[in-house]
């Protein structure tokens, strides 16, 4: 978990280290630290509201050159996205791939989202793609894809981690591991958009804990 919080709470940090920007083409080994700016920039402000010299002041390039290295501020962001996705999915995919009981698995993954909602400085930033892509996704393909192919993924994680459970005898054999992973997914996207308005990160664990409990009401063993 720790490995992601680091991902995206590190960014920041790296930047007043690295001291006054220059402009230009930053060699190719500075293209992840550039992406990862310039996503911090997209947290921030939004998609719209993010201009290409906003995203050249945070990285420290030329739009000429984040042109060269990226692409538009459009596909610059479908980049940003994908990275986003990747990281957080390989996160949940970590909490739910150990040999934990089902509720601390669960738990486990929720822990990891918070760590991710609440990385950087200030106030929580949430969810990168509730906070920036959403307001998109009507207007725009690529975003409005790129969206949906992310939350099947989730959703999958989940059900593949609930029939793993009804096989193993950790819920009841007629609970539906399709219709739980729907659940499990909504709390989590419940917690991001409460980070962003500010709830405490103590009120959302206790949240999710309260979800994983009515969650886990479909255990075998209960009554």
């Amino acid at each position: 978990m720790e490995q992601y919080n680091q991902d995206f709470g590190d960014m920041a940090r790296k930047k007043s280290e690295a001291g006054p920007a220059r402009r230009g083409r930053p060699p190719a080994y500075d293209a992840e630290t550039a992406l990862k700016r310039a996503t911090e920039t997209f947290w921030r402000t939004g998609y719209s509201g993010t201009s290409l010299d906003k995203v050249a002041a945070a990285t420290g390039m030329s739009p000429p050159s984040l042109y060269a290295v990226f692409g538009n501020k459009h596909t610059l962001y479908l980049e940003a996205l994908a990275r986003y996705w990747e990281i957080s999915l390989a996160a949940t995919r970590e909490a739910l791939a150990g040999d934990h009981p089902l509720d601390e698995a669960l738990m486990l993954a929720y822990d990891a989202a918070l760590s991710i909602y609440f990385s950087g400085k200030g106030t929580a930033r949430g969810c990168f793609v509730v906070g920036t892509a959403v307001t998109e996704v009507a207007e725009d393909t690529a975003i409005r894809n790129s969206v949906a192919a992310g939350l099947r993924a989730i959703d999958a994680d989940f059900e593949a981690r609930f029939r793993l459970a009804q096989d193993k005898g950790e819920l009841k054999r007629d609970a539906d591991p399709a219709a739980l992973a729907i659940l499990a997914s909504a709390t989590m996207h419940t917690i991001a958009i409460r980070a962003r308005a500010g709830a405490r990160r103590a009120e959302l664990r206790e949240l999710a804990r309260k979800a994983v409990d009515v969650i886990c009401g479909c255990r075998a063993d209960a009554h």
